[in-house]
C-alpha cells in the first residue's frame, strides 16, 4: 500500500472501528496526519485546531483497526492518556499482523 492508497482507505473508513489495518496503511496515514498538522499550525492556530478535530476520528479508527490486526482491543488506545502509554502503543502499532483467527480479526 502506498501513501495515497493509505490516505484514501483511511478516509473511506472514516469512522469504521471494525476490521484490520495493515502496518503500511496505519503508518502512511500517521505520516499524513503529522504533515498536515505541521502545515496547518504554520498557517494559524484556528486552522490547526480544526485539522486536529477533523483527523481525530479517522486516527482513532485507524489505530483501533491496527490494534485489531495484532490481536488487541481498540480500547487499549486509552493508555495514550499516560506518558508511558504512548511508547506501548507505538510498540504495538509496529508489530507484525497476527493470524486471521484472532478475536478482533473480523472485517
Amino acid at each position: 500500500m502506498n501513501f495515497a492508497q493509505a490516505i484514501s482507505t483511511c478516509f473511506a473508513k472514516y469512522a469504521t472501528f471494525s476490521g484490520r489495518a495493515s502496518r503500511p496503511e496505519f503508518w502512511w496515514f500517521f505520516l499524513f496526519q503529522v504533515l498536515v498538522s505541521i502545515a496547518a499550525s504554520m498557517l494559524s492556530d484556528t486552522l490547526s485546531g480544526l485539522v486536529g478535530l477533523a483527523l481525530l476520528l479517522p486516527a482513532l479508527a485507524a489505530g483501533t483497526r491496527r490494534l485489531h490486526d495484532i490481536g488487541k482491543s481498540g480500547w487499549w488506545q486509552l493508555i495514550m492518556l499516560t506518558v508511558i502509554g504512548w511508547f506501548v502503543l507505538v510498540y504495538w502499532w509496529a508489530q507484525p499482523a497476527r493470524d486471521a483467527g484472532s478475536e478482533y480479526a473480523s472485517a
